[in-house]
C-alpha cells in the first residue's frame, strides 16, 4: 500500500466527514481529496518527476497535509521541514537532497534569495499563503497555490504511481553532530509504522487528535498518517505557546487524543485542568524524551479516566517501543516493549546480546527501520549492521537500555550523554527523576561538565514552577537523601526556561557550556 492511498481509502468511507481543521479553515475528507489531486497535477504538469524531492516548509496548517499527500500523489518524495528553518540550513537541505521543488511561504523564498546561496537543482517554487514574492531571475519558476487547486484544475492526470519500497520522505534530523542527515522512509516504512501505532493506541474513526507537534518531527507527522490511514479528525495547532486556547479548542473539538512531550507536560501541570471539560480525553501520548515519572503520577490524579502511552522512537524509524496503559502505575519509568510487527533487543559491546538487568545498546529490527542516511554510506554502515539473519539490516539505536524479568524496557541515556564522574557512570534519566521528585521543579536537565579533579562534574539545569524558590543546597541535600554520592550534582543551576528543540524537547548539549550555580 502507498501512503497517498490512505487518504482516498477514507475519502470513499467518509467522505463527508472533517479530515482537518487548523483555525477556521477545514475541509472534508472530499475535499481534501480533491486538492491533493489538483496540487499533485499541478508539480506533475510542472515537471516533478517520480522520485524527485520536494521541500515543504510551511506551519501546521491545512494546506501542510494538502501538500504531504500532493507530493506523494505526484510520485515524488517529500521532505517536511520546519517553517523556522533559517535559509543556509535550507540551501543545505535543497543542495543535499537535490531537491526540485519547494512549497513554501513568500517570507521562506525571500530568506532564501536574501541568502544569495546557490541552489541549482530547485526547478519549481509554490507559494503558499496570501502573502506574493518578488518574481525575477534569480528564482526558478514561480507557481501560485490558489492557481494549482482550483476547482478546473481537478482534471489533471497524476504521476506515476510509486511501488511500496520507492522513497516517500526524507526526514532530515541532525543526529548527535549537529549535520542535518537525510532519513530515507519507503512507503513500506511509514505504512508499517502507521499500522503498527494505529493496532496499539486501539485508534477508530471516531477518534479526534489535537495536534501541536510540527509535521517535521516524525512524531507530529505520524499524527497525520494514523488519522488519514483511519479517518479520524485531526485538530492542527502550530504551537503550545498558549496553553489556555489549547485546552479551549480540545474541550470544543471534544478531541480525545493528545500526543505531547514533557515540557507540555510541564505547563499543563501548572494549570487548573478542571477549568475545562477533558472527559472525552481518552489517551495522551510521549515519544520523544520520556515524561518524568512525576508528571506521570500527577496527570494521573487530575485525569484518572484517561490512558497515558509511555513511548520511544527515534526518527531512524520513528516509533519503536509503547507501554500498556494498564502498566502505567506498575512500572510508570518503562517504555514497554517492542511495538506490532517488530523486534527488539539489547546488546553490549560486543553485538552479543544480553538478558535482563545488564544495560546494553538496544537493537531494532522491523519494516519500521530506515533504508540508511540519504547519500551517507559511512553513517548509514554506523546505524545499520548485519543482523541474526543473513538477508537483512538491523538498526543500532544509540541508545542505552536495560530490561526486567518480565520484558519491559528502561531507557538508560543515550550513549553520548552518559557522564563519566569519579570513575562511575551516570545515567543523567536517572538523577532527573530524582529532582522531579522535588515539588518545586518544574523541569529539570542533567549534564557533565568538564572537571579538572573528577573528569565531569554533574550539573543540574532548572525551572520552577511559578512563586516557588529553592536553594542549591536544597537540591543538593535532597539528592544526597536518594542518590549515591558519585551522582549528586556538584553544580545547580536555575534559569527562567531552559532551550527546546524545535520538536519541543529539552536541548541538553546546551547546557553544559558553564558550571557554577546561579539562581
Amino acid at each position: 500500500m502507498q501512503v497517498e492511498e490512505f487518504l482516498e481509502a477514507t475519502a470513499r468511507r467518509f467522505p463527508d466527514k472533517i479530515a482537518v481543521a487548523a483555525g477556521e479553515h477545514r475541509l472534508t475528507y472530499a475535499e481534501l481529496t480533491s486538492r491533493v489531486r489538483r496540487l499533485a497535477g499541478g508539480l506533475v504538469k510542472a515537471g516533478v518527476g517520480r522520485g524527485e524531492r520536494v521541500a515543504i516548509v510551511l506551519e501546521n496548517s491545512v494546506d501542510a497535509v494538502v501538500a504531504i499527500f500532493a507530493v506523494l500523489k505526484a510520485g515524488a518524495v517529500f521532505v517536511m521541514l520546519n517553517p523556522t528553518i533559517k535559509s543556509e540550513k535550507l540551501t543545505g537541505v535543497l543542495n543535499n537532497c537535490r531537491g526540485a521543488a519547494l512549497i513554501a511561504y513568500a517570507r521562506t523564498v525571500e530568506a532564501l534569495r536574501a541568502g544569495g546561496h546557490e541552489t541549482p537543482h530547485l526547478r519549481v517554487v509554490v507559494l503558499a499563503g496570501s502573502e506574493p514574492a518578488r518574481p525575477g531571475p534569480d528564482l526558478p519558476r514561480l507557481l501560485a497555490w490558489d492557481a494549482l487547486v482550483r476547482p478546473e484544475q481537478d482534471s489533471a492526470i497524476p504521476g506515476p504511481k510509486c511501488i511500496d519500497v520507492d522513497l516517500a520522505a526524507l526526514l532530515y534530523t541532525s543526529g548527535s553532530t549537529g549535520k542535518p542527515k537525510g532519513v530515507m522512509m519507503t512507503h513500506l516504512n511509514l505504512t508499517s509504522i502507521t499500522q503498527s501505532i494505529i493496532t496499539y493506541l486501539e485508534l477508530t474513526s471516531d477518534d479526534t487528535i489535537l495536534n501541536v507537534l510540527p509535521l517535521s518531527f516524525g512524531y507530529g507527522l505520524t499524527q497525520v498518517l494514523m488519522s488519514a490511514f483511519m479517518g479520524c479528525t485531526l485538530i492542527l495547532e502550530r504551537s503550545f505557546a498558549y496553553p489556555a486556547a489549547i485546552l479551549d479548542r480540545m474541550t470544543k473539538e471534544r478531541v480525545t487524543g493528545f500526543p505531547l512531550v514533557s515540557s507540555i507536560s510541564a505547563i499543563l501541570l501548572q494549570m487548573d485542568l478542571r477549568k475545562w471539560d477533558l472527559s472525552r480525553l481518552r489517551y495522551i501520548t510521549s515519544a520523544a524524551a520520556m515524561l518524568p515519572v512525576e508528571h506521570i503520577r500527577k496527570l494521573r490524579e487530575l485525569l484518572p479516566h484517561m490512558k497515558i502511552y509511555s513511548m520511544y522512537g527515534l526518527t531512524e524509524c520513528m516509533r519503536v517501543t509503547y507501554l500498556p496503559p494498564e502498566q502505567i502505575d506498575i512500572r510508570p519509568s518503562s517504555v514497554g516493549k517492542g511495538m506490532p510487527n517488530e523486534q527488539v533487543y539489547i546488546v553490549d559491546e560486543k553485538g552479543e546480546e544480553v538478558g535482563p538487568g545488564v544495560t546494553g545498546e538496544l537493537v531494532i529490527r522491523g519494516s519500521n527501520v530506515m533504508k540508511g542516511y540519504w547519500e551517507a554510506p559511512e553513517e548509514t554502515a554506523r546505524a545499520l549492521r548485519d543482523g541474526p539473519y543473513p538477508w537483512e539490516k538491523v538498526l543500532y539505536s544509540g541508545d542505552l537500555f536495560r530490561m526486567d524479568e518480565e520484558g519491559y524496557l528502561y531507557f538508560v541515556a543515550r550513549k553520548d550523554d552518559i557522564i563519566k564522574t569519579r570513575g562511575e557512570k551516570v545515567s543523567p534519566r536517572e538523577v532527573e527523576d530524582v529532582l522531579y521528585g522535588l515539588p518545586e521543579v518544574a523541569e529539570a536537565a542533567v549534564v557533565g561538565v568538564p572537571d579538572e579533579i573528577l573528569g565531569s562534574a554533574i550539573k543540574a539545569v532548572l525551572t520552577l514552577r511559578n512563586g516557588a524558590t529553592l536553594s542549591e543546597q536544597t537540591v543538593q541535600r535532597y539528592c544526597r537523601e536518594h542518590l549515591e554520592d558519585f551522582m549528586v550534582p556538584k553544580f545547580v543551576e536555575f534559569r527562567e526556561e531552559l532551550p527546546k528543540t524545535t520538536s519541543g524537547k529539552i536541548a541538553r548539549r546546551e547546557l553544559g557550556v558553564s558550571g557554577g550555580s546561579s539562581s
